[in-house]
């Protein structure tokens, strides 16, 4: 389809993942959810398998996924969900899993992450939140490319955040090896990140008939924000309406991640970003609603996927 103005579904900031697939058939597609054994993970994969997809959760802690599994399949009429060993920080893990991965794709929702946590890199050297939240699902995505392409029509999924209104992507010192580190511009230049791959992806990939898209899922108390003060979600909360950020529950913080990822509303819509159901507006500034134009740069997001091809040797 032609993009040309930007997008608009029925569904609002409070509306649930499963109002937004109600009456949507996903019987015979498969889906995998990174991170979904928690948080908004978790009602992702339960609206997908509701809807009659098979899903595979996967996840750091195998005990954790098992035990949403079961749940999942106790709510969904036994839907089939599967659970596999992940850990995005850790290519040997990533490249396991792509290995171990057969038949088509349908639906890759790059949901895991880690938030604003202390300074910690990886035996390569890279800065945990940009190896995590964008190298790791880099490596999934583009590892798992041939069986997304086998699918027809398959869908990838980015979970960004409006955190990436912190930071474009410092290509000079991504790895915070000449600046001091601060978690919040880290973790703000990981989310840019995962817009700038669904761009260049996007592009990439329209050929296979797979469309890419990066979302802001709203503020959900998860998680997530374990590496944060204790009373951090409650003074944002205070904050009301002059953050720009939509609190949600974690039903409604998986609804624009399943939008994205199966309604026939978005249908061919690919290399945008998203909020509340809704395409978000471009802004130069600002803090909790709308996308950077930065995050959206065709040449940055080009740029991006050379160093990330280099950084994995791909």
């Amino acid at each position: 389809m032609t993009q040309t103005t930007r997008i608009t579904t029925p569904f609002t900031a409070q509306s649930t993942a499963a109002e937004v697939l109600e009456g949507v058939d996903l019987r015979g597609r498969r889906a995998i959810v990174t991170g979904g054994a928690s948080g908004i993970g978790v009602e992702t994969a339960r609206a997908l398998a509701a809807a009659g997809a098979e899903v595979t959760i996967a996840v750091r802690d195998l005990d954790a996924g098992k035990r949403t599994a079961e749940d999942i399949a106790a709510t969904t009429a036994g839907a089939p969900v599967l659970v596999a060993p992940l850990d995005l920080a850790d290519q040997a893990s990533v490249a396991a899993f792509v290995a171990g991965w057969e038949g088509p794709l349908h639906i890759l929702v790059n949901n895991a992450g880690v938030m604003a946590c202390p300074e910690t890199r990886t035996p390569e050297g890279w800065e945990l939140q940009f190896a995590t939240n964008h190298l790791g699902h880099f490596a999934l995505a583009t590892g798992l490319h041939p069986a997304l392409a086998a699918a027809g029509g398959a869908r990838v999924v980015s979970v960004s955040s409006s955190a990436h209104l912190r930071s474009p992507v410092v290509f000079d010192d991504i790895h915070f090896k000449e600046r001091p580190y601060e978690p919040w511009l880290a973790y703000g230049q990981s989310k840019t990140a995962n817009v700038l791959f669904a761009v260049e992806a996007g592009r990439r990939w329209a050929g296979d008939g797979i469309t890419v898209n990066a979302l802001m899922p709203g503020g959900i108390p998860t998680g997530l924000q374990r590496h944060l003060e204790p009373d951090y979600i409650e003074r944002r909360r205070a904050l009301g309406n002059s953050t720009g950020v939509t609190w949600k529950n974690t039903e409604q913080g998986a609804a624009t991640s399943v939008l994205l990822g199966a309604s026939p509303l978005v249908e061919g819509v690919s290399g945008r970003y998203f909020e509340d159901n809704q395409e978000a507006e471009v802004v130069e500034s600002g803090e909790g609603r709308g996308v950077a134009a930065y995050a959206l740069d065709p040449e940055a997001a080009t740029l991006l996927w050379q160093v990330s091809a280099d950084l994995l040797d791909l």
